[in-house]
């Protein structure tokens, strides 16, 4: 009878990663950050590096794998061939699966109408960019082939332009990037979500981007907005442009603009036609908000919403009761539903493996500087060519000296093998030579043939000195690279599709506001950005206020709903919102947080709220430097719908208080050494610009910082004219203990 083994006997042995041997079940402990960076940091930059980042050629490495794979497939000048086709051919380069790569031609296709210069002629149903629910077909039924535009992208790849390296089981060899012939990284619109970080790259109009890279070579100073006043994107619709806004973006890479449909009244029907949609949105989204706002009786002017939508293009079709205003209807739609939308942009790129965000200006130079490498290296490789072909022929003038020595040789030798030796030996020439000659044709072999191949060899070391100065002058380099951009603009450049609307903010604020249901209401912000809009029924019967854990009620304060309400960040940005926007709330919720409801960028702070009333009075920026701004709260007055304003104050220093105040009166300010000094707001002079730097008025010594500032009534201090300074700037004086207890420091509004 077997012996019964026992338990840990039964359990089977197994070796670890580090190769220690252990029992299955057991556990070995292991740092979290030793973890991360063994498992996690790996795949955090492969999907940066490899996957989800456009680089400069303005390509991810999926759509570059399946663009080569095409164009080695002979579809650039062949006919088209079947999507399956492409997509097996294509895994060679990239195993991700089928799916993935389809997925990558319909968005690169034609018949998507995804990008504004498509690089896949498509044939059958490829789905569209502005529908939700419409379905791609599948590969085997549809077919592609390259669009000619594509020739500008592998226009020199033959000629040593670019770096080619292994696929992934080295069996072909595959391009780094695609050497294109213009900016195609800001033609191209591009979005990817990486592991920490994402890129959200807009399309511009080709001709407006060609003409602006082009000025920008020849003046670097030049004024982008003259020559690409804003993004083209291929759905159309209205751009609602702010110059400020957009020059904020090409300077920064950063940003939002908003985008609205364009629509047609017919008369004949009483009826509406939106045929165009902001690029960031769909059909069906649309159909289902208004749905929506009609069932909860939010919109009465509608009776029946369609869509229309057929092979001539997009149509959405709103039948209008009786008496409605079209133009007041889409205003109203405009601020309630997707027909209006914003384009976050975030211009992050690749350069040499490292992630960028960039201006327009900074990728325009980058370009450059890349495309310049890209010619430098196809004129490198075409002046080596005509150089081996010199060579060549300064080897087949010597045999002209004498052709039947060079005849003879031949006949007389014996070996094969000893052929090409004994023709260096008998001309003086090298064995590339030799063999050129020993490899002519016998009927080649006369003097005429000879002559006309060594005619070629003046006008082949002109071309050689010409290769090599454009080599050597980057003037030169520089005009191949406007030529080859004006080229570009003229045979693919097309007439703008998203037309600018300038004058967009002058009445829809003031329609918007007399249409709000105005009622009293008390507002509550907390120290972390909760807010909370409750109305006075609702707050008597209310109990005790709930914050979240570690927060605290940072201001309160009695308005209407119409009120307006200024939210200022740390990223020098200033979002509007009216109260209006946040629904009805109790004491006992968490309320609205704010960051995630203005649409803050990523990593954007608050730093303070405001309500600016009737926008009399003046905001005070404290910043750590010891310096304060200023600025009438008119700065930030606006008629338009237009939510975030950026550089909203200076970005020399880091603020560190900003206060709003109805009229002048006396201010405490801090430093980090606990000091104290007050001062009167009146000896400050209002600035008109809200980026001013402002005046000094905290002395500060050595390593001291502007710690905080608040109005006095706040502060605390009990011997005032202790620290009242008479002139600015000023020292202050050191606080006192009786001086040290605060009160607790709120935001103040006027």
């Amino acid at each position: 009878m077997a012996r019964k083994k026992t338990e840990p006997e039964q359990k089977k042995k197994k070796v670890n990663t580090d190769g220690v041997v252990g029992l299955v079940g057991s556990t070995t402990e292991q740092a979290i950050s030793e973890t991360l960076e063994i498992n996690f940091m790996p795949y955090a930059m492969s999907a940066i590096v490899s996957r989800a980042i456009p680089e400069i050629d303005g390509f991810k490495p999926s759509h570059r794998k399946l663009l080569y794979t095409m164009y080695k497939m002979g579809l650039l000048t062949g006919s088209r061939t079947k999507s399956a086709n492409i997509v097996g051919q294509t895994m060679r380069l990239n195993p991700h699966g089928d799916a993935a790569i389809y997925e990558t031609m319909v968005r690169l296709s034609r018949g998507n109408e995804t990008l504004l210069h498509p690089f896949v002629d498509s044939k059958g149903n490829f789905g569209k960019v502005y529908s939700r629910d419409m379905a791609y077909a599948a590969a085997r039924y549809t077919e592609a082939k390259l669009d000619p535009i594509c020739g500008e992208l592998f226009r020199d790849i033959d000629f040593d332009t670019v770096d080619m390296v292994d696929n992934y089981d080295a069996t072909m060899k595959e391009p780094t990037l695609l050497p294109t012939t213009f900016p195609n990284v800001l033609v191209s619109s591009n979005t990817g979500i990486a592991v920490g970080m994402a890129s959200n790259i807009c399309g511009f109009n080709l001709k407006e981007v060609c003409d602006t890279a082009i000025a920008r070579m020849k003046n670097p100073d030049h004024d982008l907005l003259e020559t690409m006043p804003a993004p083209d994107f291929p759905t159309g619709g209205e751009l609602l442009y702010d110059p400020l806004e957009m020059r904020a973006i090409y300077k920064t890479g950063r940003g939002s603009f908003k985008i609205r449909a364009r629509w047609r009244y017919q008369k004949e029907g009483n009826l509406i036609e939106i045929y165009e949609i902001p690029y960031t949105t769909t059909a069906e989204a649309i159909m289902d908000k208004v749905a929506e706002l009609i069932r909860g009786g939010k919109i009465k002017e509608i009776s029946d919403m369609r869509d229309e939508t057929d092979l001539s293009g997009l149509k959405l079709t709103i039948d209008l009761k009786r008496g409605v205003e079209p133009e007041k209807l889409m205003q109203k739609l405009f601020r309630m539903t997707p027909l209006m939308d914003s384009y976050p942009c975030n211009f992050n790129i690749l350069i040499a493996g490292m992630p960028q965000v960039m201006g327009v200006g900074e990728i325009l130079e980058e370009w450059t500087a890349w495309r310049s490498q890209c010619v430098k290296r196809r004129v490198f490789f075409q002046l080596g060519k005509k150089r081996d072909k010199l060579h060549l022929l300064k080897g087949l003038e010597k045999i002209l000296l004498d052709i039947d020595k060079a005849i003879a040789i031949i006949r007389q030798t014996e070996l094969e093998a000893d052929v090409v030796p004994n023709l260096m030996i008998g001309f003086g020439i090298d064995q590339v030579q030799a063999e050129f000659v020993a490899e002519i044709k016998l009927r080649n072999i006369n003097r005429e043939y000879i002559l006309k191949r060594t005619a070629e060899t003046g006008a082949l070391e002109k071309e050689i000195q010409d290769l090599e100065d454009t080599l050597n002058s980057e003037r030169r380099i520089r005009k191949i690279i406007m030529g080859e951009l004006e080229q570009v603009s003229k045979k693919y450049g097309q007439p703008r599709r998203t037309e600018l609307v300038y004058n967009w903010d002058m009445s829809a604020g003031q329609e918007e506001s007399q249409e709000l249901p105005d009622y009293p209401v008390t507002v509550f912000v907390s120290r972390e950005g909760y807010i909370k809009k409750i109305t006075p029924q609702s707050l008597r019967s209310s109990g005790e206020q709930k914050f979240k854990e570690g927060d605290a009620l940072a201001f309160s304060r009695e308005t209407t709903n119409r009120a307006e309400l200024l939210a200022f960040t740390d990223r020098y940005q200033c979002y509007k919102a009216r109260l209006s926007d946040f629904d009805d709330g109790k004491a006992s919720q968490l309320g609205d947080y704010l960051p995630t409801k203005l649409g803050f960028d990523p990593g954007e702070n608050l730093v303070q709220v405001i309500l600016p009333g009737d926008y009399t009075g003046f905001v005070l920026f404290f910043f750590e430097n010891g310096k304060a701004a200023k600025v009438p709260l008119s700065a930030y007055d606006t008629k338009s719908n237009r939510r975030k304003l950026t550089g909203a104050y200076s970005d020399k220093s880091p603020v560190k208080t900003i206060l709003s105040m109805g009229e002048d009166g006396l201010v405490a300010v801090y430093s980090t050494d606990s000091r104290a000094m007050i001062f009167s707001t009146a000896q400050l002079a209002p600035k008109t610009t809200r980026s001013t730097m402002g005046v000094a008025v905290l002395t500060l010594r050595k390593k001291a910082a502007l710690d905080r500032a608040c109005p006095l009534e706040e502060c605390g201090i009990t011997n005032q004219s202790r620290y009242k300074g008479r002139n600015l700037p000023a020292a202050g004086a050191v606080l006192r203990p009786e001086d040290l207890e605060e009160k607790q420091i709120s935001l103040p509004l006027e």
